[in-house]
């Protein structure tokens, strides 16, 4: 059995370094958008939201999530109890996606048991979407480097790493550089952007 463990932070608080070309209620309601595309990548297996603000939590049960509620402990500590959790009800392999992939496939697949699967960014930096076996002590260590710090805690528990070098997972936006995809893809174009 999987999962889908997606982390939201505040939308009030999200895509701040898109704020020089969108203001407060574009970049709310692009965070919100990207997050309904992530939410409803998957279908088939049930999808929890790890989140520590209320308005995201409506959000999400609203969309037909369920709501781990993980105030304080960041995105890395976040995540972390998300998937010990995940383990605890039942589920063998969760799959984490990061809730900005615009062009996002179905992660029914993706990832498998008794082995770590990684969807690092174009850049190779980050980690966008990573499968782990929920009893394994995985430990998140998000940020810059990410994807580097993943492997090597695969490695130091033991598991196989697989690394899935797909675009659409790769995808995410970040930069206002990454809006020209999202824009057109998302008929964004009713955003207002900063002139």
């Amino acid at each position: 059995m999987r999962a889908l463990l997606v982390p939201v932070k505040s939308f009030h608080e999200a895509k701040l370094r898109l704020a020089g070309v969108l203001d407060d209620r574009d970049r709310e309601a692009l965070a919100r958008r990207l997050g309904e595309l992530v939410l409803h990548s998957t279908p088939e297996i049930a999808t929890y939201v790890a989140c520590d603000d209320g308005d995201v939590a409506d959000w999400a049960l609203g969309e037909g999530a369920f709501v781990l509620w993980t105030p304080g402990l960041g995105l890395s500590g976040a995540v972390g109890a998300g998937v010990r959790y995940l383990g605890e009800i039942g589920y063998a392999l969760a799959v984490v996606a990061h809730a900005d992939l615009p062009l996002v496939v179905s992660l029914a697949s993706f990832g498998r048991e008794g082995e770590v699967t990684l969807a690092p960014d174009l850049s190779l930096d980050g980690t966008n979407v990573a499968a782990v076996p929920t009893g394994a002590g995985f430990a998140f260590a998000y940020g810059a480097g990410s994807y580097s710090r993943h492997r090597e805690e695969a490695e130091r528990l033991g598991l196989p790493v697989r690394v899935v070098h797909d675009r659409r997972l790769a995808s995410d936006v970040d930069l206002p550089a990454d809006l020209a995809l999202v824009s057109g893809l998302l008929r964004l174009d009713s955003l207002g952007t900063k002139r």
